[in-house]
Formats: structure tokens, C-alpha cells, sequence
């Protein structure tokens, strides 16, 4: 009987031995077969999700987005449209027809996006605006019959466009004839100046580039086109020099709701909302109310009399401002009544990773049951992301979702009975989830990198709360590499969070998982200023950054250290962003890192002051401007610490960084510590923004990290890297004595 049962375990052992040998570390490059799920859209009648499917192409060296739907009952997928530059999928009230957004190709190169249709009966997408500046952000009436979208052409632009249309003849004429004589030389275009006179202090953007003052987006509507043949003709609602946003309907379908800010210059004076309603019929817009905050996600309720939406006060003036969920009556002189303020956690808010879905667009708004008595909002909660219902009188809050993840999005049903939701865990870059009402067990309904990842030798990352220096609690998140051993000793990453106010947590970090699979433990804590555990936790460093985050970095260092797996002659340290600024300002302060990377940083807060792509005209994080409070912007500026630091260090910086400009951060270190003949090398991405680690050019995610890690194994590891070397030292070839195998002398 042992005998056999032997036999057993062998024929088991052989038949299973293959399937593990399968699996392998991941590796930097498979980010070039991720996909992605963005702006997840349920169809009425909750059979159908409509998405967008984001993939590399490595061929151009960047994202392709097209629209897919998965069935609710069956989790079957397919693809709508063939892309490669779809998004913003809208289904019509009636779920007959689906609203995108497209941007054609033109000579090779996209042209401005415009406004498309798909029938669910069947057949080819057709277009159906052909506006200068392209249109976006479509919304269905809700009687189905108009769409409104945004568009930022010129009234010029318009009146040109209008005259170079062909002018149909009328009917039964004959088409002219041919004129013997040869056309005039068309007249040259006039040469538009490339030539920027800057009049504000807010110019540029991290995300868009140089502000278009010119250009500002405008409120249209255009008559739903139910075939290819429908010849259909926006119309604008909303002119003027100032830019309208956040379009919400009516439900009559009457008129519809938006937010403009009619200041020049709003840098000057805290944030508020000017809310306005025009009529789809035409006319002057009129100013509903105004109130003292910025604010985003605006639904409105089933009886159409409120809207919820997230904000923050802006009262006091802090560093972070807990956001919360509010509700307002669709009033003249309305004001918004906070329905959490009791509630210490962020509403609209979730924690950060490196893998949202790039060009995927989408949002979270919060979502009204169909009685108008709860409102599902999305909140951050101890690095988890999850849904809450609120009682819309009390506040009282209800879990809807729970457990180690980040919900990213969510969409529900016209009467908010079924689910969508698009999920992230540590080993799952994002997959729609179905729930059949609020609270019940979701469904998974997409397995969109089940293929690649069954393939993949991933882990979990372990979870630790621990005790700072001033017995608060920190929380943080250890990534072990692949077969861990606690008896062996293993070189650490300390990886901090940018923001300030942001957070790590349970959600798919690919950095993460492949410095563990080359065989570092990494350290990725949450220190005081994080956001998701409330909102002293999260204010507390106002006018103390860096400061005693810096001291709870360290206790966490130490707490992993004490575990003893962890060779503590083998530290290293990186982060971006504001991670990157706490980089800078680690090595500043201990020798006791052998090597660190610090991304898209900051150097000096003053020169970051004069530079940034935002202002810090309010006294947020300095009581002043640099100006008036110099000895603070010195004391708290990394490179004041620069003759302290004898770490090695690398740079990565986007050379198109608007947010963390290079001159004011990495260039300054490198020349510094250049001069002092301490280690250090930039590297420099062309044409990267501050979301190089996020949505930059495939390859240079990529590049970003492979330089990371080699610099770390060069430090950390011993590995001989000769592109981090002034002059690499030569390879000479050995040559053999005749008839040896063996080189001379030995």
C-alpha cells in the first residue's frame, strides 16, 4: 500500500513539475504585453460593459486604446471598435448605441479628436463632427435624443472652416464646366508666430504642456445621429474667454449645468466654484451659486433637485485638506452641506501605483441609489481604496466593497442596482468585477492579463504596522523576492511615495515586483503626510517637509532590519517626485545608504518656487514666498545638505518635467556633487513629463527601470556597469601562449 501510494505521489510530481517550471520572475520588459482597463460604462440595461483596452505598440513607441464591451452574464468578450485611438465609450439611454471618441489619423500624425457612433444592430462606427480643435467628453440627455461635448475653437477657426465647406449644388444642376483657364495660385497661409508672450504666473502644464489662453473649451450640443446618413449640426452653447467644465444635465434635458471660473488670475485667492445652467434651446448663461471650494464629479440626484459631488475646504489654509463627499441643492444661492465631516477618511480619493491605465481616461463620480436616499462614493481608507454608501441626510457610511484593494473605478446602472468595478491588488494590474446589487459578492468578468501572469513567479507583499519616534503608527508594505528565505541576508530598497499627500497600498506596483524578482527586499512605507488614515495623519507635516517623515522612514528601515534578513551594508533608497526631494534629503542626513536614485526631485524649494508649472502663491506649504521666508526655504532644502552627502547617486528626469523642473532639482544636485568627486550620473528622458513612471513612452518606462536597478546592482551587488563610468576601463583581450589553453604566466 506505501508502495503505491509512493507511486502516487511520483506520477502527481512528474505530471505537476512542468506547470511550475513554467513560472519565472517578471521581468522590466513585460510591461510591453500589460493591458490595461479604463472608464468602465454599463449599458441600461446592466447586460453589457463597455471599456477601453489599453496595449502597448511597440512599434511607435507608445499606447493603443479601442473600445471593448464584456457580457455581465457570461464575462465574453469583444471588440468594438478597432481603435487605435478610441476612448470615452457612452452608451445611449436606450443601450441601442454607443458615443466615442476617436482621433483620426491625417497625413500619418492624429488629428483632432472627434465625436463617433456605433449602432449595437451591427456595422461600421461613423462619424459624425468634424469641429477645428476636435471635440470631447461626450454626455447622452437623458431623453436620449442630444449629446453635449466640449470643444475649444475660435470663432475664426469656425468662420474659416464654414467657407472652405463644398457647397452642394442645387437640385438638377448641371456641374459646371471646366474652365480653360488655369486656377490662381492659392494664397500662402499666413505664418502663425511660435513667439509665447507670457502674462500669468500659471503658463504651462505638467500634463498638457504651454497653456492655449486663446483656445478656451466651450459647452456644444449636437442631435443624436441614429444612422451614417444623418446629417446632423452642433451647436455652441457657451462662448467667452473663459473655459466651461464639468457638464452635468438636467434631467429634463432642458438645460444643462457646468462650472467656469471667471477669474483671470486665480492664483491670487483661495479656490471656489461658480456653478451655471443655460438652456439647450440657446441664450445667456445664469450663475446658479457660487461656493468657497474647488470641486469635482458632479451627479445629479434621481428627482433631479441635488448634486453630490468631492471637495475640500479650503478654510484653514492647510498642506492637505481631507476631501469630502458633498450634496447641494440645484438652487439659486444654493450652498453644499458636507455629509462627511465626521467621517476621517478621503472621499474621491484611493492610493497610488504605477500602472493606471495610460491614455485611458474615466473618472469615479459618485453614483445615487434610484430613491435618492444614498450616494456610493469611492474613499481611501489605510492604503485600500473601497466603495461606501452615505446616507444623503446623515452620512452615515455603509460598506459596499471591502478587503486588501484598490477599486480605481466604478459605474452603476440608471437605477444604481448593479455594479461595475475595476479592481487592483498587488498581483492584479486591474479586471472588471460584477455586482449584482451593493454589498453582494462581486463576479470577476475580465481576465485580461490572466495569460501572462499565470506565467509569472509573482508575491504578495507583506504588511506591517510599526511605531515611530514619537509612538505614531506607520504603516508600510515589505515585497519579498521570489522563494524567500528569512535565513539568508538580502539587500533592501527603501522606495518612498511622491505627493507629499499621496499613498502606497494594495494595488499592482510593477517597480515593485520586479525589484524583488532581482532579489532585492523592497521597503515601501506610508510616513506622516500620507494620505488614508485621516486628516491630522495627513496635515501634520504643514510647514515641517521634510522633516520628522524623514525619521519615520528611518524607524521603518530599521523595523525590517531588526527581522534579520536584511544585509544593512546593502541599503538603498529611491523615490519620485516628492519621494525624490525625501531621496535627496536622506542622503543629506545618513551615510548609511550605499547607494540612491533620486526621481523627478527637488533640490531647492526656492528654485522650485520660481519654476514649477503651479503656484504656491497660498501658504500651503511655506508660510510665504522665498523672498520673505528665506531661512525656511534654505532649511528645508535638500541641497543646503549637499556637502553632508557621500552616497552615490543617480538623477532620472523628464526633460519635459513642468511640476519638478530639472533645473531645480536633479540638474543642481549632479553639478554639486560632481564638484565634490562624489559618484553620480543623470539620466535624462526626452520629451518625458512628470508621468514618466506612469504613462511615459513604453521603452523609456522601461529604460527608467533598468537604470534604477543597475545602479543599484553596481552599488549594492558589485555589478561592473561601465555606462555609469566617465571613462570605462578597457577590455583588453588576453592573449594565449601557442598550444596552451591557458593565458601567459600562468
Amino acid at each position: 500500500m506505501r508502495s503505491r501510494l509512493f507511486l502516487v505521489l511520483v506520477s502527481i510530481t512528474v505530471l505537476f513539475t512542468p506547470a511550475f517550471a513554467q513560472k519565472r520572475n517578471i521581468t522590466e520588459k513585460d510591461l510591453f504585453n500589460f493591458v490595461w482597463i479604463a472608464d468602465p460604462q454599463v449599458a441600461p440595461d446592466g447586460s453589457r460593459v463597455a471599456f477601453v483596452r489599453v496595449t502597448v505598440n511597440q512599434r511607435k513607441d507608445g499606447y493603443d486604446t479601442a473600445i471593448w464591451t464584456v457580457s455581465t452574464a457570461t464575462g465574453e468578450s469583444r471588440q468594438l471598435t478597432a481603435g487605435p485611438r478610441d476612448s470615452s465609450p457612452r452608451w445611449s439611454p436606450d443601450g441601442r448605441f454607443v458615443c466615442f471618441v476617436r482621433s483620426p489619423e491625417k497625413d500619418g500624425r492624429p488629428a483632432p479628436p472627434q465625436l463617433f457612433m456605433l449602432s449595437m444592430d451591427g456595422g461600421e462606427a461613423w462619424q459624425f463632427t468634424t469641429l477645428p480643435r476636435g471635440a470631447g467628453g461626450p454626455q447622452w440627455s437623458p431623453d436620449g435624443k442630444m449629446i453635449s461635448f466640449g470643444n475649444g475653437a475660435t470663432t475664426e477657426e469656425l468662420a474659416k472652416q464654414k467657407e472652405t465647406l463644398p457647397v452642394p449644388p442645387p437640385p438638377g444642376a448641371m456641374p459646371p464646366a471646366a474652365s480653360p483657364t488655369p486656377a490662381a495660385s492659392p494664397k500662402p497661409p499666413e505664418r502663425e508666430s511660435d513667439v509665447r508672450v507670457i502674462t500669468r504666473a500659471v503658463y504651462r502644464s505638467n500634463d498638457s504642456g504651454y497653456l492655449d489662453f486663446k483656445h478656451p473649451s466651450h459647452i456644444w450640443v449636437v442631435n443624436a445621429p441614429r444612422t451614417g446618413e444623418d446629417k446632423v449640426i452642433p451647436k455652441q452653447l457657451t462662448s467667452g474667454r473663459y473655459s466651461d467644465g464639468n457638464v452635468t444635465w438636467a434631467k429634463d434635458s432642458a438645460r444643462v449645468y457646468f462650472v467656469s471660473d471667471h477669474r483671470d488670475e486665480p492664483y491670487y485667492e483661495l479656490g471656489k466654484t461658480d456653478v451655471y445652467y443655460i438652456a439647450v434651446s440657446g441664450g445667456q448663461p445664469t450663475k446658479l451659486t457660487t461656493f468657497d471650494m474647488g470641486a469635482a464629479g458632479f451627479t445629479v440626484s434621481p428627482d433631479g433637485k441635488k448634486v453630490a459631488f468631492y471637495a475640500s475646504t479650503n478654510q484653514p489654509v492647510r498642506s492637505f485638506t481631507e476631501p469630502d463627499l458633498w450634496v447641494m441643492d440645484l438652487a439659486p444661492d444654493a450652498q453644499p452641506k458636507n455629509l462627511t465631516a465626521n467621517f476621517d477618511w478621503d472621499l474621491g480619493g484611493g492610493v497610488g501605483g504605477d500602472n493606471s491605465a495610460p491614455r485611458g481616461g474615466g473618472g469615479f463620480p459618485p453614483v445615487w441609489s434610484a430613491d435618492g436616499k444614498s450616494i456610493i462614493a469611492l474613499y481611501g481608507r489605510e492604503g485600500r481604496a473601497n466603495l461606501g454608501a452615505f446616507d444623503a441626510v446623515s452620512g452615515k457610511e455603509t460598506d459596499v466593497t471591502t478587503g486588501n484593494q484598490a477599486v480605481q473605478s466604478f459605474r452603476a446602472t440608471p437605477d444604481s442596482s448593479k455594479i461595475v468595478l475595476l479592481i487592483s491588488t498587488p498581483t492584479r494590474i486591474g479586471d472588471l468585477f460584477w455586482m449584482e446589487k451593493p454589498g453582494a459578492p462581486p463576479k470577476q468578468l475580465t481576465h485580461v492579463n490572466d495569460e501572462l501572469f499565470s506565467k509569472l513567479n509573482l508575491t504578495e507583499p507583506e504588511e506591517i504596522w510599526y511605531t515611530s519616534f514619537d509612538g505614531k503608527k506607520i504603516h508600510t508594505w515589505v515585497q519579498k523576492p521570489p522563494n524567500f528565505d528569512p535565513s539568508k541576508k538580502y539587500p533592501l530598497i527603501l522606495n518612498i511615495h511622491g505627493g507629499p499627500h499621496a499613498a502606497y497600498g494594495w494595488v499592482f506596483d510593477h517597480e515593485f515586483q520586479w525589484m524583488a524578482a532581482k532579489g532585492y527586499v523592497v521597503l515601501y512605507p506610508n510616513p506622516r503626510g500620507s494620505t488614508t488614515y485621516g486628516q491630522d495623519f495627513g496635515n501634520i507635516i504643514q510647514y515641517h517637509y521634510p522633516g520628522d517623515d524623514y525619521k519615520d522612514l528611518m524607524f521603518g528601515v530599521d523595523e525590517v532590519i531588526k527581522r534579520g534578513y536584511i544585509d544593512e551594508k546593502k541599503l538603498g533608497v529611491t523615490g519620485g517626485s516628492g519621494g525624490g526631494l525625501l531621496t535627496n534629503w536622506v542622503v543629506g542626513h545618513t551615510t548609511r545608504f550605499a547607494a540612491a536614485v533620486a526621481q523627478r526631485d527637488i533640490a531647492s524649494w526656492a528654485h522650485w518656487w520660481y519654476t514649477a508649472d503651479f503656484t504656491l502663491f497660498q501658504p500651503l506649504w511655506f508660510k510665504g514666498p522665498p523672498f520673505e521666508q528665506e531661512e525656511d526655504f534654505k532649511a528645508r532644502s535638500p541641497i543646503t545638505y549637499i556637502k553632508e552627502v557621500k552616497t552615490p547617486m543617480m538623477f532620472i528626469l523628464g526633460e519635459a518635467d513642468h511640476r519638478t523642473p530639472p533645473g531645480a532639482g536633479g540638474e543642481e544636485m549632479f553639478r554639486a556633487l560632481k564638484f565634490r568627486k562624489i559618484p553620480t550620473v543623470m539620466v535624462r528622458f526626452p520629451n518625458e513629463s512628470h508621468e514618466l513612471s506612469r504613462s511615459g513612452q513604453p521603452w523609456h518606462r522601461v529604460e527608467r527601470l533598468q537604470n534604477i536597478v543597475g545602479w543599484f546592482d553596481h552599488w549594492l551587488l558589485g555589478v561592473p556597469k561601465p555606462e555609469y563610468e566617465v571613462a570605462p576601463k578597457e577590455q583588453v583581450p588576453i592573449k594565449k601562449e601557442p598550444g596552451t589553453t591557458k593565458p601567459p604566466g600562468k
